[in-house]
């Protein structure tokens, strides 16, 4: 009996697992602690994305409201304009060219057409890029004015500045700026002048590095042409024969045969360089006469 229980008991055991087996799989039963915990931690991370979120989307609309108080103030930097009662006119006193290192004069006619006082503050001027007017080449000096101009009056300011030397020979915009500002106190802005001009280069005669060329060159010129005279010379000399000139040995050597007696004499009494033997033979014959 014993033997049959255990027999019964083994095959129990051996046949139970192989069911579980044929029926699909083991089942596996989940802990109900870590289920809560899992489930904790999802639930955290995604309020920690929601905060996250939440802190970009404040950051984003700081910094849009940043951006629009930026434009705001550019635009109301840019919204300075003229008043409809002001007229400006310009004129330049030495001319429409601008010569580098040079002082350029003009003056600025103001005309307040309205029924209130205006009051000028200052006129600027000053050199920008041609393709951005933004960027500044050269600013001068602002003028203040601070004078009222009273209802249907007219005013003219003169301003002066004088171009760098670096700038000859290039465009460049110039602009004349005029403030001022009516009873109210609001601003306004004028641009007498924008336009675009080229700086000139005077032309200033004969400086000191171009008269130095001048004699630099000259030196040269005087150089080569009393080489090439010397030159010259020296091959003339060698070409030319040496004359020489050799006197008759004596009278001896001479036919003058065709002489007359008579003048002969007369040639031997004048003539100084007679021999001692002919004077030694005159004085004989002279002797025995």
């Amino acid at each position: 009996m014993f033997n049959l229980g255990s027999k019964l008991l083994l095959l129990f055991l051996l046949a139970f697992p192989c069911g579980l087996i044929s029926d699909g799989g083991v089942l596996a039963q989940t802990d109900p602690d870590l289920s809560d915990d899992a489930a904790d931690a999802a639930v955290e991370e995604e309020e920690e994305e929601e905060d996250e979120g939440l802190v970009e989307e404040t950051q984003t609309a700081d910094g849009d409201a940043d951006d629009a108080e930026d434009v705001d103030e550019d635009v109301q930097a840019t919204d300075v304009t003229s008043h409809p009662d002001a007229d400006t006119t310009i004129i330049f006193v030495t001319g429409e060219e601008f010569p580098a290192n040079e002082i350029v004069k003009f003056l600025v006619g103001f005309t307040n057409k309205g029924s209130q006082d205006f009051t000028v503050r200052s006129l600027e001027a000053s050199f920008r890029y041609p393709q951005d007017y933004q960027f500044y080449i050269q600013n001068f000096t602002a003028l203040p004015l601070d004078m009222v101009i009273s209802p249907q009056k007219q005013a003219s300011f003169e301003y002066s500045f004088i171009p760098a030397q670096p700038m000859a020979g290039r465009p460049f915009g110039l602009v004349i700026l005029l403030n001022y500002q009516d009873s109210e106190g609001n601003v306004f802005q004028s641009a007498v002048y924008n336009q675009t001009v080229t700086i000139t280069e005077l032309d200033e005669g004969l400086d000191g590095e171009t008269m130095f060329m001048y004699i630099f060159l000259g030196g040269l010129v005087a150089l080569v042409v009393f080489g090439m005279y010397q030159v010259l010379e020296t091959r003339t000399r060698k070409r030319v024969p040496v004359k020489v000139e050799t006197g008759t040995g004596g009278m001896n050597d001479v036919d003058i045969s065709w002489i007359p007696q008579e003048t002969l004499n007369v040639m031997n009494k004048a003539s100084p360089r007679a021999s001692p033997r002919k004077r030694a033979k005159r004085t004989a014959g002279t002797t025995d006469q």
